[in-house]
């Protein structure tokens, strides 16, 4: 008994395929968020632009407007703050936006993981 299950083993582990490792194609992008809908306070609106749900939020659409498949690997940079003073009855507050976002974005390489049909 404990031959043919050794025997079993060894047949499957030497007729099963080894799975390759997925190779993936990376981009790096930089680009600037979008300013807030309101006016806040200069450091209130400083805030809100660089908290870190909404780096991850744009660097989500930055990499998905590359095309299908994009994914985001890793922030490199958060980038810096940039205000704008609002006019109007407004006057004193700001509205903020963060500039030169660095974000890596990655891609299955097509091919790689049997995507095409008929290959491999």
């Amino acid at each position: 008994m404990k031959q043919t299950l050794i025997g079993l083993v060894a047949a499957l582990s030497f007729f099963s395929g080894s799975a390759g490792a997925t190779e993936y194609i990376h981009r790096d992008l930089m680009a600037n968020t979008l300013p807030s809908a309101k006016c806040e306070a200069k450091v209130d609106a400083i805030t809100n632009a660089s908290k870190q749900y909404n780096l991850n939020r744009f660097s989500k659409k930055f990499c998905q407007t590359q095309g299908y498949g994009w994914h985001v690997e890793e922030i490199k940079d958060n980038g810096k703050p940039i205000c704008e003073e609002c006019t109007g009855a407004d006057s004193g507050k700001s509205r903020c936006h963060v500039e030169d976002v660095v974000v890596t974005c990655k891609r299955i390489k097509p091919g790689s993981v049997g995507m095409l049909p008929g290959k491999g």
